[in-house]
C-alpha cells in the first residue's frame, strides 16, 4: 500500500463552463490484482502490453487502486506529474528480495505463461492464482509481489535442469580426476 497525497486544485470545467475548487486529498492505494481486474472490466482491454493509453484510463487506474473512500471524483482530475511518476515508481518496485538470476541457475529455462505469445490479463493472473492454489485474498497484494509468487511456485514445481549426455560425461571425467589425484592412484 502506498499514500499519497493529491494537493487541492482549482481548474476550470469546460463541461458546464465552471470552476472547480478541489481540497488536498490523502489516498492510500494498492496496485493490486483486484484493481486491475476493476480497470480491466471497465475499459474491456488489457492493462499490460497497451502503451497507449489514455490520460483518462490512467487516471481510471489510480482510481481503481484506490483503498481510501469516500474521495472527491475530482481531485483525480488533477495530479500532478510528480505525484503519477512517484505511483509510477510504486507500481515497478518488484515488492520481494528475491534474486531471480539466482533462483534459475539451477532451474529448467522454463517459465509460468508465456509473456511474448500470451497477453495478461487479469483473467490469467487469476489462473496462474488458482492453479498454483494461491488463495483468493492474494488478489489484494502488490501486483508484483503476486506475480513473484505466483513465478516461484512454477520454479520450484519444475525439476532441476536435466544434463546433457556431454556435461555428464564430463562432470564423472573431472570427479574420477579428483578422487584418483585424492587417493593417489592411476585407475
Amino acid at each position: 500500500m502506498k499514500t499519497i497525497t493529491i494537493p487541492g486544485a482549482l481548474f476550470f470545467n469546460e463541461e458546464d463552463n465552471s470552476f472547480i475548487q478541489t481540497k488536498e486529498a490523502t489516498i492510500d492505494i494498492e496496485h493490486s490484482l483486484h484493481a486491475l481486474s476493476k480497470w480491466e472490466c471497465k475499459w474491456h482491454s488489457a492493462f499490460f502490453g497497451n502503451d497507449k493509453k489514455t490520460n483518462e484510463q490512467i487516471l481510471d487506474y489510480v482510481k481503481c487502486m484506490t483503498l481510501t473512500e469516500g474521495v472527491d471524483p475530482n481531485v483525480y482530475r488533477f495530479i500532478p506529474a510528480n505525484i503519477l511518476e512517484e505511483i509510477g515508481k510504486y507500481m515497478e518496485d518488484s515488492m520481494t528480495s528475491i534474486d531471480w538470476n539466482a533462483q534459475q541457475k539451477h532451474k529448467s529455462t522454463k517459465t509460468y505463461g508465456k509473456p511474448h505469445q500470451e497477453t495478461v490479463t487479469s483473467e490469467l493472473i487469476y489462473f496462474w492464482m488458482i492453479d498454483c492454489g494461491i488463495p483468493p485474498e492474494y488478489e489484494y497484494w502488490h501486483l508484483n509481489k503476486l506475480l513473484s509468487l505466483i513465478k516461484m511456485c512454477y520454479l520450484k514445481r519444475t525439476p532441476p535442469k536435466k544434463m546433457s549426455k556431454n556435461e555428464l560425461l564430463s562432470r564423472n571425467a573431472s570427479l574420477n580426476a579428483a578422487r584418483r589425484k585424492a587417493l593417489n592412484t592411476t585407475g
